[in-house]
């Protein structure tokens, strides 16, 4: 388990690391001056003092110096300043992450709940014409863009009933809209996925020695089957929660939202490029973790896996 660990952790060392030269590549070919930038119009800067602002910033330097140089100080925690504010990254994304983080997992909670619910809603009716009909559903809920989804929640609860908020961050009922756009296509993916999983897991012998003992189809379905079929539906929902961090900043956008959704937006719109950066390195350090719990917990739900990756080495052992 240890050595299994040890080899997830380096692999998402090296994804935090290909995420970070490959933004530096890419945002290092974008044309622009972060100098002039910084400085602000050109008209009130001379070329000499555009020469000194670049040295002060490094960029008169060779491009791998500059890699070299920010890649060091960004395992020290330090991605240089906004070229906008002025402020350090990492305190500018920092303050930015709570309310970014409370809309992602309230997403998330919501999505599982819908998911999981759903699923189980259509494994244990005995309806088929319903059943099909619930099925049909998850498919649509992808389909449909969060925005499109966010605008039609703004106009239904916001402006024509007045129930929550439209815009801000103010309070717990300012996060009920966003949170419930943002669940919307986790919940129809984890539907999908899970009822798909829970009707194969339906065909096994364990269900008919449960429901011989006497267990009803929902004791069967939640107890029993739910719990092997989640594997497939627990990775979903681990590539679903980094996306999850894109997805709420594009739903921030939309009901104007303090957050990552707000940095990022002003962070493209000056070309400020640290910032860029470090949103991307935090998008895919997210990732990376999200898909080591899932490894983890995939060795409480289901322990075999682990004793199927062990028993190569012990054949080879005795070998």
């Amino acid at each position: 388990m240890a050595r299994y660990l040890l080899g997830r952790v380096l692999q998402g060392v090296f994804v935090l690391w290909a995420a970070y030269t490959l933004s530096f590549a890419v945002l290092f070919a974008l044309p622009g001056d972060p100098a002039a930038i910084m400085a602000g119009p050109t008209n009130s800067v001379t070329p000499e003092q555009l020469d000194r602002l670049r040295h002060e910033l490094g960029l008169d330097r060779p491009i791998l110096v500059q890699y070299l140089d920010k890649l060091l100080g960004a395992l020290h925690g330090d991605f240089g300043r906004s070229l906008q504010s002025g402020e350090p990254v990492s305190a500018l994304i920092g303050g930015a992450v709570p309310p970014t983080a409370a809309v992602a997992g309230a997403g998330l909670v919501l999505g599982v709940v819908f998911g999981t619910g759903f699923a189980v809603l259509a494994s244990v009716t005995r309806r088929t014409w319903l059943r099909n009909g619930l099925l049909s559903l998850p498919p649509l809920g992808v389909a449909i863009p969060s925005f499109v989804v966010g605008l039609l929640l703004l106009q239904w609860f916001a402006f024509t009933w007045n129930l929550f908020p439209a815009i801000g961050s103010d309070g717990w009922a300012s996060l009920v809209l966003p949170a419930l756009t943002l669940s919307l296509q986790p919940a129809a993916l984890i539907a999908q996925v899970l009822a798909k999983s829970m009707a194969e897991e339906l065909g096994r012998g364990y269900v008919d020695v449960a429901l011989a003992k006497g267990a009803g189809p929902l004791r069967v379905n939640v107890r029993h089957v739910l719990r092997n079929a989640a594997l497939p539906a627990l990775t979903i929902a681990g590539l679903l929660t980094g996306g999850l961090l894109t997805g709420a900043i594009v739903v921030e956008v939309v009901f104007s939202r303090n957050g990552l959704g707000q940095v990022t937006q002003n962070a493209v719109s000056f070309e400020d490029l640290p910032v860029v950066q470090g949103v991307v390195l935090l998008g895919a350090l997210v990732f990376v973790v999200v898909n080591l719990v899932v490894d983890v917990l995939y060795q409480v739900l289901d322990p075999r896996l682990g004793a199927e990756r062990r028993r190569p080495v012990l054949l080879a052992g005795r070998g």
